[in-house]
């Protein structure tokens, strides 16, 4: 008992630096995703309790991700109508399928398999995701959120360039892209010169805190995050005709894309974080099936999917964390506050989250990259390549499957091409 209690109070520290990040994070990923901000914060309880519970990963944190929060943007799209204008009951279908399809992964131990998808493919990937939201948050941070595709953001951007340095009338473009500037600048800046002793406290946290503190004073005339003052006014429980929905094929292959790029994610986080630490090793298989209950805990509450996060992962490690406490502390107050203090919330500029993405998205892109694939050779440079172009292009799904039919070409190429030597030859034992 005495053990607990002490495994609890040293993880105490670390689940408050994590719930500092979680906070703004979740917000800002629902924001992307098209879906109101309350479900992204019952994402970060419910996956950092569910599977910090009964994950594989003890100082993994897992809640909703940057990463996914493009593929819920196309079923928003997709899904919604007048009566459901966030798409709710059909996502929370899609969630509840991947849920169900990652449980299955994980009970009959197939973890393995996800971790042997190529990386050019998974940094494709990722680097793709973090084009996507680049493109579609540069204008949310000027407060002219448009909607169009990729390829549409990126072509609009010289217009939003314009309406950002314009000022004058009625237009207030200008003072929202200042306050998302500021938050920027204020990341950057703290990631570079932080306090040693303050070595903890995130950027992104310090980014939102001064420009929130900033618009609120001089009462800007910008867009605020929108949360009700019931965390669970948007919670949408599964029913007959929802679950009927399984009968769609657009569904049913939403749901498969969904297992398989939350799990490559979560898998890849996984391994990163084993790395920075000595405590016991992953148990990929466990966190896979723990994934899935979580998925299908969010999907029966209609909110979006959960996965394994590396920025909340890496803080959580570098506070301290020594068990899979914090994972669960953080989650219960991401939920307290949220629900105690919702008006709080509703101070938060939607240009300074916005401007969160922006820098998660450039570090998804890691730009040192493509210089390290390149490395072994012009055929994984090239599947790196293609990934990214037709996630962008065309849509993710399409783009990691164009990456995976590459990679298995390749692959099968290289196979029928191996130079076999035999080398006849006493006493020689071969290892």
């Amino acid at each position: 008992m005495n053990d607990r209690v002490g495994r609890i109070a040293k993880d105490l520290s670390p689940s408050i630096v994590v719930f500092l990040i979680a906070l703004p994070m979740s917000m800002g990923i629902a924001q992307a995703s098209g879906m109101p901000a309350s479900l992204g914060l019952i994402t970060a309880a419910v996956g950092g309790v569910v599977v910090g519970y009964l994950g594989g990963a003890p100082l993994q944190i897992s809640g909703p991700s940057a990463g996914l929060s493009v593929l819920v943007l196309e079923w928003v799209v997709a899904f919604r109508t007048d009566e459901d204008p966030y798409g709710i009951t059909s996502i929370a279908v899609v969630v509840m399928l991947a849920g169900l399809i990652q449980t299955i992964a994980g009970f009959l131990r197939l973890g393995t398999y996800f971790r042997a998808v190529s990386p050019a493919v998974v940094r494709g990937m990722l680097a793709g995701i973090g084009l996507i939201i680049m493109a579609k948050q540069v204008h949310v941070m000027i407060d002219d959120d448009i909607e169009g595709s990729v390829l549409y953001n990126v072509y609009a951007i010289p217009q939003g360039f314009m309406k950002a340095v314009t000022t004058g009338g009625e237009r207030t473009h200008y003072i929202a892209a200042s306050v998302g500037l500021a938050t920027l600048f204020t990341i950057v800046l703290w990631d570079r010169f932080r306090p040693n002793m303050l070595h903890v406290v995130p950027g992104a946290l310090v980014g939102v805190l001064v420009t929130t503190l900033a618009a609120g004073l001089l009462r800007l005339p910008i867009d605020y995050v929108v949360v009700n003052d019931s965390l669970l006014s948007y919670v949408t429980l599964p029913n007959a005709d929802s679950l009927a929905k399984l009968m769609n094929p657009d569904i049913l292959v939403a749901g498969v894309a969904l297992a398989f790029v939350a799990s490559a994610e979560t898998l890849l986080c996984a391994t990163a974080v084993s790395r920075m630490h000595q405590g016991s090793r992953t148990d990929y298989d466990r966190e896979l099936f723990a994934q899935g209950v979580g998925n299908l805990a969010c999907g029966a509450l209609g909110a979006l999917p959960v996965t394994g996060v590396i920025s909340r992962s890496t803080a959580n490690v570098e506070a301290g964390a020594e068990a899979r406490w914090s994972s669960i502390m953080q989650a219960t107050w991401v939920f307290l506050f949220a629900a105690l203090f919702p008006g709080l919330l509703g101070l938060v500029p939607e240009s300074a989250l916005a401007a969160i993405l922006i820098y998660v998205g450039f570090r998804l892109v890691q730009v040192s990259t493509p210089l390290k694939i390149l490395q072994y050779g012009r055929g994984v440079f090239g599947i790196y390549l293609a990934t990214i172009i037709g996630i962008v292009a065309i849509d993710l799904l399409t783009g990691i499957i164009i990456g995976l039919v590459l990679s298995t070409a390749r692959l099968v190429y290289s196979l029928a091409h191996l130079d076999i030597e035999r080398i006849d030859a006493e006493d020689r034992i071969e290892l």
